[in-house]
């Protein structure tokens, strides 16, 4: 495997590192406090080609392989995980699934806008009982003929209230359990669906994540997606995608951190020098660097795995597990390396702690990573 970045790869790192620092990083630390969704800025980077990297440029993306796609989450996660949150669900769960399992009707009339940046889609899967568990789905799609009756409440999703178009797990046969399963594509505004409070949560405060409820609400046999029965399918094959976009955001966050504590470790001085000189600091600088370079190579290798069109379920689960695990315990050093400013909004590594902890629980717990890695490894 040739470890050297393209040109064009590092040009796609360093275009999102210079968005990062001159559009996310003024006012990041506003959002995160107020909870404000970051719309100027989701603006910008669908015009710069980052919510639709790995589509087709004829339905409207910017054409990129999956190296470049994680490259980029990296270095928006480093300074906002809000926002790259938002771009991962647009590129991996919503972008990614259309493009790969939707017919050429369907791609024209939403692939293009949510590629090009015209639209923002969001993907429902968690259920308030259920989870991520796409077996027991409460939701139901009753077939009526010419168009399903949906029903039911979806929790937990982003871009909630700011995306125009969802991607809807619901049952419509549940004697056939998983088989019965449908994979709906319905608008925002289309009359039944309702938008939940915004969630007040702990990290990840600008995104934008509300329970959604639909009732009795009507849609066209034309926007389901692939064959009668496709949705369990299509939810297992995008959420292995997506664990590969978190993967990148917790390893964002994790450099992002670290970043920060090497720095402060150069500037802050105790005991009559640098703290950076104190071996206790610098063995704790050292793990830093070795265990997100550690998280990076499974990154990319399971972006690299997708890209050769192999099987990337296990990679995936095991960047998704091994980086978000690294991101919580990398920005707790960060944390304890600032020592009392590390518990200061204003020096980030606080937010950044508490945006760690959610790479833990979606797109399926670490719990939910092991049942899928212990599956294969057992066989």
């Amino acid at each position: 495997m040739n470890f050297q970045l393209t040109e064009e790869q590092k040009a796609v790192q360093m275009a999102a590192r210079d968005f990062a620092r001159n559009e996310l990083l003024p006012g990041v630390i506003e959002r995160d406090e107020h909870q404000k969704f970051p719309k100027e800025q989701i603006k910008k980077l669908g015009e710069l080609g980052f919510l639709g990297m790995m589509v087709d440029p004829k339905y409207g993306g910017s054409g990129m392989d999956s190296v470049s796609y994680v490259l980029a989450m990296e270095e928006i996660s480093k300074i906002d995980a809000s926002t790259s949150v938002c771009m991962s669900v647009n590129n991996s769960l919503v972008c990614w699934g259309l493009e790969t399992f939707c017919n050429e009707e369907q791609k024209q009339k939403y692939l293009t806008p949510l590629a090009s940046g015209q639209a923002l889609g969001a993907f429902l899967l968690s259920e308030p009982e259920a989870g991520s568990d796409a077996t027991s789905q409460r939701t139901t799609a009753e077939d009526k003929g010419d168009y399903y009756l949906l029903n039911g409440t979806k929790n937990w999703i982003t871009n909630g209230s700011s995306a125009d178009y969802y991607l809807v797990i619901a049952q419509t046969y549940p004697d056939k359990k998983h088989k019965g399963i449908n994979a709906l594509i319905v608008h925002k505004d289309w009359p039944g669906v309702t938008v939940g409070a915004k969630e007040n949560k702990l990290g990840i405060r600008g995104s934008d994540t509300h329970s959604i409820m639909f009732q009795d609400v009507k849609v066209p046999k034309e926007n389901r997606i692939g064959e009668d029965g496709f949705g369990f399918t299509f939810a297992m094959k995008v959420l292995a995608g997506g664990r590969i976009g978190i993967a990148a955001q917790a390893l964002g966050i994790a450099s992002g951190a670290y970043e920060l504590a090497l720095k402060y470790s150069k500037e802050r001085k105790a005991f009559g020098t640098e703290i950076s000189n104190h071996q206790a600091v610098a063995f704790k600088l050292a793990d830093m660097a070795t265990a997100i370079e550690g998280a990076r190579l499974m990154v990319i290798k399971a972006a690299w795995t997708k890209d050769q069109g192999q099987d990337y379920t296990l990679s995936a689960s095991m960047a998704k597990l091994y980086a978000s695990e690294i991101a919580q315990w990398v920005t707790n050093e960060a944390v304890q390396i600032h020592g009392g400013y590390g518990y200061v909004k204003e020096f980030h590594v606080e937010r950044l702690m508490r945006d760690a902890k959610i790479t833990q629980i979606y797109e399926g717990t670490s719990e939910v990573q092991k049942i899928v890695i212990s599956r294969t490894v057992l066989k």
